[in-house]
């Protein structure tokens, strides 16, 4: 069986963030099982901004979703420290993870972990496909509303 793990920070879940599992768990073949990896809320703060969701629940979302597996909380020192653990045979990167492929795999192969690393290109585009612009709206429908109130 191809053990492919996906991560990412799966705050305010949204279309995007299933067609990311399931294209994930599509590079594996037919009788795959992807591992998931959520984010700490540590990490989410210092690469992105305040979680809206906490990392538990975030957890407990994605351990729903139809194409996963298996879901685990990242920890926030070593990001490699669960993918020795997991032990993928292939690491999933979305295409709105700025990470550089080519580099990943010099990474990986330094801690002695032999996982190909392939990039989904699919993405779901749509009004509100990213966990900002569903803040950015829920900020902007507030400010609409507050308006309106104030009339």
């Amino acid at each position: 069986m191809v053990v492919v793990m996906a991560t990412g920070t799966f705050d305010l879940l949204h279309p995007g963030h299933g067609l990311y599992l399931q294209k994930a768990k599509d590079l594996g073949g037919k009788d795959s099982k992807l591992v998931v990896v959520v984010a700490r809320d540590s990490t989410v703060l210092s690469k992105k901004r305040i979680p809206i969701v906490d990392e538990n629940q975030r957890l407990e979302m994605i351990k729903f979703l139809k194409p996963v597996d298996e879901a685990y909380l990242g920890y926030e020192c070593d990001m490699f420290q669960i993918v020795k653990e997991i032990n993928p045979d292939i690491i999933a990167i979305g295409r709105d993870q700025n990470y550089d492929i080519e580099d990943l795999k010099k990474s990986l192969e330094s801690r002695d972990i032999s996982a190909d690393v392939k990039r989904v290109d699919d993405y779901r585009t749509a009004e509100l496909d990213s966990s900002s612009k569903i803040i950015k709206k829920i900020k902007e429908t507030i400010f609409e509303r507050s308006q309106f109130d104030n009339r």
